[in-house]
This record gives C-alpha cells, structure tokens and sequence, in this order.
C-alpha cells in the first residue's frame, strides 16, 4: 500500500518509521510546520503536500496516518475516509464523542477501515497479560488498577494540549484515554462511572489529574488515576482475578523498564507463585500497531483497537466531562 501521513511531529515521526520497518511506502506527507514535513521526507523519500486537503484528495495514497493536534483529528479523518482511504487516527480519534462518530459514520458509508491509534495494547507486557487473561489462568476477573502520569515540562501550560478549544479537554484525553481503553478491553462496556478531575498544578482551563471508579454491568471496577503531576514518569496496570493477579510496570524509557509480574494463587493461599518478565530492548509498540492494521486492511476484518473501540472509550470520557466534578 501507499500511504500518507498528516502531522510530522514526534507521534508523525513513529508513524513513519514504523511504517519504514516494515517495508510500506510512504507516498506523501504534510504538516502545518515545513520543516517537520521536510525531515520525514528526506528519511522516507516521502513527497510532500502542499496541505492535509491535498493528501486527502491524493489518488497516489491508500492509506492514511492522521497524527494531529486533537481539533484536527476528526476533519481530516473523515475528509481521508470520504475519498476511499483507509485511516489510522491517533487517540482519541477527535475531541469529544460527536467528532468520533463522525469518523465511524464516515467509514460505514465508504466502507474504509479505521484504526485508532491505542498503540499500548501492543505493548509486549500487556500482550503477555492478554495472553494469560485469555487462557483463564486468573480466573474471573475482579478488577483492575492503573495509574499513568508524567511532570509535564517548563511552558506546558501554554501547549495546545492544555487548551481546551483544541484537545477537548485535559489530562483524562491525554494519558487517561489510554487506561480507559485497558480497563475496558480486559473488563468490557463500563455502566456505573464516577470521576473527580481536578487542576492542582498547572494554569490551565482543563483538568491535570483525573480519579476513575468505573464498574460493569457484573460489578466488576476499574479503579483509574492519570495525571500530569507525577514528577518521576511512570506507568503501572494490574489485572486480578480470583485465582491470581498480574502487575505490569514501565512502558520503557523515561517510565522504567517494561515488566510483567505473575501472581498465581495456591490452593492453600499465603504467598503466591511468582513468575516475572522484563522487556529492556526499545519499544515495538508502533511496528505491532502498524502492523495489525496493514493486516486488517489486507484481510478486510476489524484491527484491534478500531473505532468502535474507540467509541466506547470516548462514551466514558464523555461522561465523565458531563458528570464528573472539578
């Protein structure tokens, strides 16, 4: 396939390289700063357009990567799917749930194929838990706890994804998407939620902490806290069933070496049998997410993480701004 990428920034330029890896064409690529197009350009031999209305429109494209500030997601998107190409979104596929469904309704009127960009289920130690869910090896699952967050930088306050006229919203959208979407792809449909955002920080209009209680219809909870005022960086998401619990930890990087912590329950109880994986090489997560979706589109199927997934995230949050207090 062909493909096209809007926005070169730092998300823009995984894209690419993922997308190099694993030995796709990159035809054409813009953002609104040159010199970002530029640069992945020279590293993809990529041409560049002239704007995002020009690749859309592009027959030299089949699939496009959409990796923008959140108030440009939906659009272009849905100006991608309308001229038959396939489409990965990076999260949250557009700053509230009306601007997602447009894309879902843009992709059943064409028939394209939407991914949304939750690049953490490809992570090797939450793969490996999917794995051990799957097999029922900790049994009926109860709950799951997770908390990510990082300290922000010097001038955060005045980058886009602090004003809510283009993210939407705040630290809940950012980080917080990404453990809703675990929660809900381990435990299902959410039905009873209860938040508390808060702003303890940062001189902003939207929230830079959000406390999750989330249950299903069977009452199983997810129990959620992102923030941008964890001043080390740090990623943590435990999964426990009645016969076992798993601990994952790290994303790599600045937030630790990734790991996965096994927590088998003997019959007899006390301590459990523990078994630990640690993951120290770079992160894979983009080349995996990539790679599901080149495939769902070959295969004509579902990519894991696709739009409806993202659509039951996005209820959550909606919600959450609806209802939840600051």
């Amino acid at each position: 396939m062909r493909w096209g990428i809007v926005g070169c920034g730092l998300i823009g330029q995984k894209r690419a390289a993922a997308l190099r890896a694993l030995g796709h064409d990159i035809a054409l690529v813009t953002d609104v700063v040159q010199q970002r197009a530029a640069s992945v350009a020279r590293t993809t031999g990529a041409e560049i357009a002239e704007n995002w209305k020009t690749l859309a429109e592009s027959t030299n494209v089949d699939a496009v990567v959409v990796a923008t500030s959140h108030e440009w997601l939906s659009p272009i998107a849905v100006s991608c799917l309308d001229h038959a190409k396939h489409v990965l979104v990076e999260k949250p596929a557009g700053r509230n749930l009306a601007e997602a469904r447009a894309i879902a309704a843009a992709a059943h009127r064409r028939s394209c194929i939407v991914k949304v960009g939750y690049n953490h289920r490809f992570h090797p130690a939450i793969q490996k838990a999917r794995e051990i869910v799957d097999a029922g090896s900790l049994g009926t699952l109860m709950y799951v706890r997770g908390r990510y967050g990082h300290g922000g930088r010097v001038g955060y306050e005045k980058e886009w994804r602090l004003s809510r006229a283009q993210s939407g919203g705040g630290e809940l959208l950012d980080q917080g998407s990404h453990l809703v979407d675990l929660a809900y792809w381990f435990l299902g449909e959410f039905t009873d939620v209860q938040a508390m955002l808060r702003t303890f920080f940062w001189s902003a209009d939207v929230e830079d902490n959000c406390f999750l209680t989330l249950s299903t219809s069977v009452g199983q909870v997810a129990w959620l806290h992102a923030t941008w005022t964890e001043w080390k960086n740090m990623f943590s998401f435990e999964i426990c069933g009645r016969d076992g619990k798993l601990a994952i930890d790290g994303l790599g990087g600045s937030y630790g070496v990734e790991s996965l912590t096994y927590y088998k329950m003997l019959p007899q109880m006390g301590p459990p049998e523990t078994t630990r994986w640690e993951w120290p090489e770079s992160d894979k997560s983009w080349d995996l997410e990539m790679q599901e979706f080149a495939a769902a589109i070959a295969e004509r199927r579902r990519p894991l993480g696709d739009i409806n997934d993202a659509l039951a995230t996005m209820s959550v949050i909606e919600r959450v701004y609806r209802e939840g207090s600051r």
